[in-house]
């Protein structure tokens, strides 16, 4: 029996164990009403897990949980929806196959009759999207969706449940432009306006200052501290989450970029919209030998179009790409990859692993012609190959037969780096690296990065984080609306340039 009026659910010293690891050690939390609760911690720490226990996707292995003074146990989602539980995952689980309102209402459907009733549907689907300032078409298919967009699409489906009492938010706002994330947070306090308690998990710890009020922290399982937000700085939430106080910092750099050979020039890229305009229009960069070179812009301003295009997804594209002083004709992915571009994913669940495949084979698959022996694939040099990589990369793996879904997002994550780094790229293209990795594993990959621009290799980072993308580029090109608008190097290279630069052109068609 737990009573406590300022409580919606209580968690008591909740276990989940599977096989090899511990991933809940005596786990105690509570949801206090009406409030945004943040639950952080780094890559591994529990925090999906327990947040799964509540929403009925995974049962515990032990310990107990409360609501209005009564113990529940959630056999599946529907059993905690029926108590008003709702979850927004950090990975989509939306239907690309289906439309928009068909999304947004499975499981809700409404009935006129024996039939289900669309007009109403789609009505629905409309109110609730423009609500969220985001008024896509609700017949438009979710799979001819961007990220971003996908992420809307998710939260609205949520939002339509009569009887919600607590809803989940896990990184709601990794795929989400800047404006995007102001209209979330003008969503959830109107929910906590109605009554609504809100667990937030997040990456992003400005964002956790701005709209949290009670902070909770794993670290390896186990509850570590919690306070009110306006108790506390960043500095202490850094300290319990990882130990000690990480902040991004410049890379200084061991080689001279102005002597640098140019090895990629893309001169007048353009790239069409269906239905007319332009995603990319007339788009001219270049990346020297060694460069870590920045692109930043607002969700659709083209930056992911942009590499699309360099690795072949978008044979319809015009202009010139010239590398290593040859024109290139680019032709597919596979010829990408052999002229020695490689790229990272901004969605690593639906364009970067296998997921029936076990973490060692989704590091291996896109270099295997490399162990190749005769006719037969050499075990004894990919086993060795994937162990370095593992190694170079700090993935935190105890078997590399395992599932590749048993890792963590942030160790996901490293595993779609290192599969691309096993191809030997001369150029790696990454698109929101640190997307879903907490603050300790998005340093190591800052590091791997800068080390390997150290070895000679080129990069190009997109990213949505200022901070990041100003601690690790040496220059920036920024993107607006499909458009260059600016080209930032060293004092140049400031949040309030990058900012205002982003948002030139928008609304005007002209580039800054």
């Amino acid at each position: 029996m737990f009573e406590n009026p300022n409580v919606v659910l209580h968690c008591e010293k909740i276990d989940k164990i599977y096989p090899g690891t511990k991933a809940l050690d005596g786990v105690s939390f509570d949801l206090l009403k009406g409030k945004v609760n943040v639950l952080i911690g780094e890559n591994g720490a529990g925090k999906s897990t327990l947040m799964k226990m509540i929403a009925g996707i995974e049962q515990p292995s032990a310990g107990k949980m409360y609501m209005d003074g009564q113990e529940v146990y959630f056999k599946d989602t529907n059993a905690a929806r029926a108590k008003g539980i709702g979850i927004i995952h950090q990975e989509l689980s939306l239907f690309p196959n289906l439309t928009v309102y068909q999304n947004i209402f499975m499981g809700h459907e409404k009935k006129k009759g024996l039939f289900l009733d669309d007009k109403e549907h789609v009505k629905g689907a409309e109110k609730i999207l423009k609500r969220l300032e985001h008024e896509i078409p609700p017949e438009t298919m979710v799979g001819d969706l961007r990220v971003g967009q996908q992420q809307m699409v998710e939260i609205a489906r949520n939002l339509i449940q009569d009887d919600l009492r607590v809803l989940i938010m896990d990184e709601p706002t990794s795929s989400l432009s800047a404006a995007e994330v102001k209209v979330l947070f003008k969503i959830m306090r109107e929910l906590m306006d109605d009554g609504i308690s809100i667990v937030y998990i997040s990456h992003r710890l400005e964002e956790i200052m701005e709209i949290g009020d009670h902070v909770t922290i794993l670290r390896d399982g186990k509850y570590v501290a919690d306070a009110d937000v306006k108790d506390i700085e960043l500095s202490w939430i850094v300290e319990n989450m990882v130990g000690k106080n990480t902040q991004y910092h410049r890379f200084e750099r061991g080689i001279d970029l102005s002597k640098a050979e140019k090895i990629l020039e893309v001169k007048n890229l353009c790239l069409p919209k269906k239905g007319g305009g332009w995603l990319l229009d007339n788009v001219s960069i270049n990346l020297k030998k060694g460069e870590v070179l920045g692109i930043y812009g607002l969700l659709g301003a083209g930056r992911s179009e942009l590499f699309e295009c360099l690795m072949g997804l978008h044979p319809e594209h015009s202009g010139e790409v010239i590398y290593k002083g040859k024109t290139l004709k680019i032709k597919d992915v596979p010829t990408q990859i052999r002229n020695g571009f490689a790229l990272v994913p901004e969605d690593r669940q639906r364009q970067g692993l296998i997921q029936t495949l076990d973490i060692g084979k989704n590091t291996s698959i896109a270099s295997l012609k490399d162990y190749v022996k005769g006719i037969f694939l050499n075990d004894k040099a990919e086993d060795a190959a994937v162990d370095k990589q593992i190694k170079d990369i700090h993935i935190k793996v105890a078997d590399k037969k395992l599932p590749i879904l048993s890792l963590s997002g942030g160790n996901q994550q490293k595993v779609v780096i290192g599969k691309g780094l096993l191809t030997k790229p001369t150029i790696l293209l990454l698109d929101e690296p640190s997307r879903g990795i907490d603050i300790g594993a998005k340093t190591e990959v800052f590091e791997i990065i800068h080390d390997l621009s150290e070895q000679g290799l080129s990069i190009i980072v997109i990213s949505s984080e200022l901070k990041e993308i100003m601690a690790i580029a040496d220059r920036i090109y920024v993107l607006s609306n499909g458009k260059l608008t600016g080209e930032l190097t060293g004092d140049e290279i400031t949040e309030d340039t990058l900012v205002r630069t982003s948002y030139a052109g928008l609304g005007t068609g002209k580039s800054a």
